[in-house]
């Protein structure tokens, strides 16, 4: 009982707060979760995620979105467009990840969506505060950032599969 309330109040809001920091990356890992049946989800609405092409195709995306926010003209997260697509893929994400745990997708799909604007505008404000602090360009920062979305959203899987 305790893991699986520590995988509702832990891991789906951090696979919302990744997808705040790269909209595509926890999608990629989630589908290669699936992919390789460390991510139940076979019977479940989200099967397709099982699918070799939604790996692939999610993985391109996020791969396209890491090269596309290093460039001058990314547009920021957290204007409309940017931040309601962060907010749909969070929920999804959320959503997924309770199907895999028979639980309601409602709820998942709130702690994703919770976890999104937090990752959206927090990382949105750390990053400037640290490019300001540090005094460096905006792409070491951004590169940890990946990093960080990446580590975190194969962490969060790995709590809700265990």
């Amino acid at each position: 009982m305790a893991i699986a309330m520590m995988s509702w109040l832990f891991a789906i809001p951090l696979l919302g707060l990744t997808t705040g920091l790269r909209s595509m990356t926890p999608m990629a890992v989630l589908c290669w979760f699936a992919y390789f049946g460390y991510l139940p989800v076979d019977g479940t609405w989200a099967a397709w995620t099982a699918r070799l092409w939604a790996a692939v195709l999610f993985t391109v995306l996020a791969v396209g979105e890491l090269v596309a926010d290093k460039l001058p003209k990314a547009p920021n997260r957290t204007s409309p467009g940017p931040l309601i697509w962060r907010l749909i893929l969070g929920g999804a994400a959320g959503s997924i990840a309770a199907s895999a745990m028979n639980g309601p997708g409602l709820e998942g799909v709130l702690l994703g969506v919770l976890g999104a604007v937090l990752g959206a505008f927090g990382g949105f404000m750390v990053r400037r505060d640290l490019v300001e602090k540090i005094g460096c360009a905006d792409w070491p920062i951004a590169l940890a950032e990946d990093t960080i979305a990446i580590l975190g959203a194969a962490f969060a899987l790995h709590v809700v599969t265990s």
